[in-house]
């Protein structure tokens, strides 16, 4: 779902990295330390920088800190590398989880094809090749693991991947094994969630996560459920490495949100209702599928 990361905060990303150290953290009042993740001195000014990829076209890449192991963030649908630098308060900026990563290790982001952000002065597009659209979760990790393989970037990796993010992470990890040391799904979107819904209602949800219903341009970023959720489906293992799964515990859309008028009029009271539950029920089946997983269920945050 196409929504800013707000629950993916520097202290629940650094309390997640400290659970995948063996550190399991208690307190979530500050960002934990974590034993396994060699903090950087000094952290080197930002890297950023078009890696080919391969078929004339390059993936944007942006990185910050040292240390090891390095820390791969993977935005939701249609966002940019750009989200992981932002807040919900402005004035905490310099505590997104981009800058705030790079004080524990090495962190990077990257753009997908199709991806844009908001900025003061309007919507600024991906910068990384475009693609035709809609594309799918296979493809997306393969374009993952090219730009990784090509960046110089040392693996195994940690991947931090929120709501389709965490699609593309688990199909990445799935192909690439060898090449992950944790997993964090960030309030991932899960192929149960549509099983909880009635046909109507889960088409319903893919109308309004569509580049046409948000206004976004031709050429945006899109997935279709029948596409990608299959793919999941396929997963037939995954790495045995430390997972932590963290869930948003307020509602994907809030009353106000009904109120406000901004939404299609089918998002009704029902229809939120119905999405929060089938969401929660989909988190649960999620963390259940990584039988060693640490499932953060109060986060105290949104989607």
């Amino acid at each position: 779902m196409h929504h800013s990361v707000q629950i993916a905060t520097p202290v629940l990303i650094g309390a997640a990295l400290a659970l995948l150290s063996g550190c399991a953290a208690t307190d979530l009042t500050a960002v934990p330390s974590a034993p396994s993740l060699a903090a950087a001195s000094a952290i080197p000014a930002g890297d950023a920088r078009s890696v080919a990829i391969g078929g004339g076209r390059t993936m944007y890449l942006t990185c910050r800190g040292s240390g090891s192991p390095t820390v791969v963030l993977v935005s939701g649908l249609g966002e940019r590398a750009d989200n992981w630098d932002l807040t919900t308060d402005p004035s905490t900026a310099a505590r997104a989880v981009f800058p705030e990563v790079g004080r524990l290790t090495r962190v990077c982001a990257y753009d997908r094809p199709g991806t844009e952000t908001t900025t003061a002065v309007g919507r600024e597009e991906s910068r990384s090749t475009p693609v035709p659209q809609p594309t799918s979760g296979s493809a997306a990790a393969g374009d993952l693991a090219a730009m990784l393989a090509a960046s110089g970037e040392s693996g195994p990796y940690v991947l931090v991947g929120h709501s389709y993010g965490g699609d593309v992470v688990r199909l990445y990890a799935a192909a690439h094994p060898r090449e992950v040391a944790g997993i964090v799904l960030v309030d991932a979107l899960s192929e149960d969630l549509p099983t909880r819904l009635t046909p109507e209602q889960s088409a319903d949800l893919e109308r309004l996560n569509s580049p046409a219903m948000q206004g976004r341009p031709v050429g945006a970023e899109e997935f279709r459920f029948d596409v990608v959720f299959p793919e999941l489906r396929a997963i037939t293992s995954s790495p045995a490495v430390p997972v932590v799964v963290l869930t948003a515990d307020r509602p994907v859309i809030s009353a106000a949100d009904i109120a406000s008028g901004q939404l299609p009029p089918f998002v009704t009271q029902v229809f939120a209702d119905a999405l929060w539950s089938a969401q929660l029920a989909a988190q649960d089946a999620l963390a259940r599928r990584f039988p060693s997983a640490d499932h953060v269920t109060v986060t105290h945050s949104g989607h």
